[in-house]
């Protein structure tokens, strides 16, 4: 595994390299429905959704800032998996809990509306050409494109639309379905003439979550059942279908020439690779051999030692293969092993803290990370949503009438990690886990650490992945120092998934990316609901009523300045819960490729942009005599 990983809850935008989306241009001439009528008193009309009301893009928009509209097509891509790692898939349906599905599926469909890579919080028209919101922001109607197509040529309408989001809200995943819950109905008006209707108290970004889903066509799954896993291709509507593949190996996305909205602005100078493929292999070592051998054309680096000494092979030194670092403008998320509280043995926060006290980032970052990464101490790190220092006004405000429930340190000073003296075996630290873990009542006996009912105290990491054992080994000879029985257990990424979606585990590693103006997914991740659904991402247990109504707060918040006091009044609760070990961040991404692409001038402020943005470049490949694999 590598040291950095990502698990992605609901997704705002379906980009190309992880289920977010390619985006789309203006309605031609020929293709312009009849008059509409009027828009209500105190209805608005947009070409857009922004969770704040703030656009970036006019209406006549002629293609993204960071596209080249020029590019040409062609060529094919291959890629790893996206994070987290996988060695193989047995499903192409991710949308529901069943199944191992492989990756990019997500590029077969289109939504209502699509992405910008270049703001955090907003869409703009796709299969929707414009928007009518009501005075109250409970009515959105979406006037649909009469040209929109599947790919065998039936058309999309809002009867597609429609039977998409209520098949999500009752089968769907259940990071899906919850987030919909407020989803009170779509209605089909016309053929293009969709009415979604929300109940009052939603989500602020719940228009945003509706207009991002993925549509699939009624007539295709009144044949075929949707909640099962299945390796037969899915009939889409978007840039790519599904081409070859091999369970275990690969599989491939291959470009659709008469794609219906390939002209359409927010798709003009994207989708230029005539082949997207994932190859799959048993780990990321031997991918990086794959990579080196032309295996990949791409490969994003996420192991600090491999960066820092594996780029020295024949390809590098002759230019063939060109690596940068590209800044990351994203959250940076929230790495670390997280405790599944749900287990009597993390019953205890002191307990949970005293494990902390026992791993040693600043001895791990310098001898195993080349001191590459900045330790994570908040749940939006690197965000204005990170609470710092004593609570303001505001954030007080909301933690006042909790006051009784909360610990002190919530109205001062947010917990930080300890520092230690980098030596591997801080003494003062673990002096200090051991006072933790007495003052919780455990008990030592011939080496071994006791919890208060007389059980030992012992657990297990939970991994798919060998690679991280260089960072918790360490972490487990300290545990042991303590009287601690910790171990490391690996399983293939098939009951890796199996196991965290019915909370089987006692440690795991991930990483949750949260977004720039979080809503919805703050439920799925640390809602109590969420807690005791199965498959959710609340994967630690959080079950507080304090937390869910910090959550309810910031799913109302009306302004920016409202929204970042609730993020930072809940960072310091979830902080001082004790519910993780953080790990650390790096605010960039590190790439490495074939020279073998084309590229815009600018690429996008939150995203790399490659499977989406860049092109095949003939000329580079002959020149460098690229064969692939």
């Amino acid at each position: 595994m590598a040291e950095t990983r990502n698990f992605l809850p609901v997704t705002r935008r379906r980009a190309l390299a992880a289920l977010s989306s390619l985006t789309g241009l203006a309605l031609p001439g020929w293709a312009v429905r009849p008059a509409l009528a009027d828009a209500a008193p105190g209805e608005t009309e947009s070409h857009g959704l922004s969770i704040f009301g703030e656009l970036a893009e006019p209406a006549d928009f002629p293609h993204f800032a960071y596209v080249n509209p020029s590019a040409p097509k062609g060529g094919t891509l291959v890629m790893e998996p996206p994070p987290p790692e996988k060695n193989s898939y047995d499903s192409l349906n991710p949308y529901i809990l069943r199944g191992n599905p492989a990756a990019g599926v997500g590029l077969v469909y289109d939504s209502l509306m699509t992405g910008s890579l270049d703001e955090r919080d907003a869409l703009y028209g796709l299969v929707a050409e414009t928007l009518r919101i009501s005075a109250d922001k409970l009515t959105y109607t979406f006037f649909l494109r009469k040209e929109a197509r599947f790919h065998d040529g039936s058309r999309l309408t809002a009867h597609d639309v429609a039977f998409s989001l209520d098949l999500l809200k009752t089968e769907g995943h259940p990071m899906i379905s919850q987030s919909l819950r407020d989803l009170v109905s779509a209605t089909a008006e016309a053929d293009h003439v969709l009415v979604v209707k929300l109940a009052p108290g939603r989500a602020r970004d719940l228009p945003i979550i509706v207009a991002s889903q993925p549509i699939f066509s009624k007539a295709y799954y009144t044949k075929h059942k949707f909640n099962e896993t299945t390796l037969e291709p899915p009939l889409g509507s978007s840039a790519y279908k599904v081409g070859p593949l091999d369970p275990g190996r690969y599989i491939s996305f291959q470009r659709v020439p008469d794609y219906w909205a390939k002209d359409l602005p927010v798709n003009v100078g994207q989708a230029n690779f005539d082949v997207i493929r994932f190859e799959y292999f048993a780990d990321r070592n031997v991918a990086f051999e794959g990579f080196k051998a032309g295996a990949f054309t791409t490969h994003e680096e996420f192991t600090s030692s491999v960066w820092a000494t594996g780029y020295d092979f024949p390809a590098i030194h002759d230019g063939r293969v060109k690596r940068e670092i590209i800044p990351d403008e994203n959250i940076s998320g929230t790495q670390g092993w997280y405790f599944n509280t749900r287990r009597p043995v993390f019953q205890d926060k002191r307990v949970r803290e005293a494990i902390g006290y026992a791993w040693d980032f600043e001895w791990t970052n310098k001898n195993i990370m080349y001191d590459s990464y900045k330790r994570t101490t908040s749940f939006f790190e690197n965000s204005e949503l990170k609470a710092v220092g004593a609570p303001s006004e505001a954030e007080r405000a909301l933690l006042e009438p909790f006051r009784d429930r909360l610990p002190a340190e919530v109205f001062g000073e947010p917990f930080r990690p300890p520092v230690s003296d980098g030596s591997g075996q801080d003494r003062a630290l673990l002096r200090k886990a051991s006072d933790l873990l007495a003052a919780a009542g455990c008990t030592r006996k011939n080496g071994i650490l006791y919890l208060p009912d007389g059980k030992p105290l012992e657990f297990e990491f939970l991994d798919f992945s060998s690679m991280y054992e260089r960072h918790t080994q360490p972490f487990i000879k300290n545990l042991k120092l303590l009287g601690i029985n910790a171990r490391i257990r690996i399983v293939d990424a098939a009951q890796y998934k199996s196991r965290l979606d019915s909370y089987d585990f006692d440690v795991m590693s991930i990483r949750y990316r949260i977004a720039y103006s979080p809503g919805e997914e703050l439920r799925v991740l640390f809602g109590s609901q969420a807690a005791r659904s199965k498959g959710s991402q609340n994967y630690i247990g959080v079950d507080d009523p304090v937390v869910d109504a910090l959550i309810e707060k910031a799913l109302i918040a009306t302004t920016r300045e409202e929204l970042v006091a609730v993020c930072r009044a809940l960072d310091r609760v979830l902080i001082a819960g004790r519910y993780w070990i953080p790990h650390y961040y790096l605010p960039a991404f590190r790439i490495a490729y074939w020279d073998v692409f084309g590229r815009p001038d600018k690429h996008p402020r939150f995203d790399l942009g490659i499977a989406s943005t860049w092109w095949w470049d003939e000329e580079k490949a002959r020149k460098i005599n690229f064969k692939g694999r």
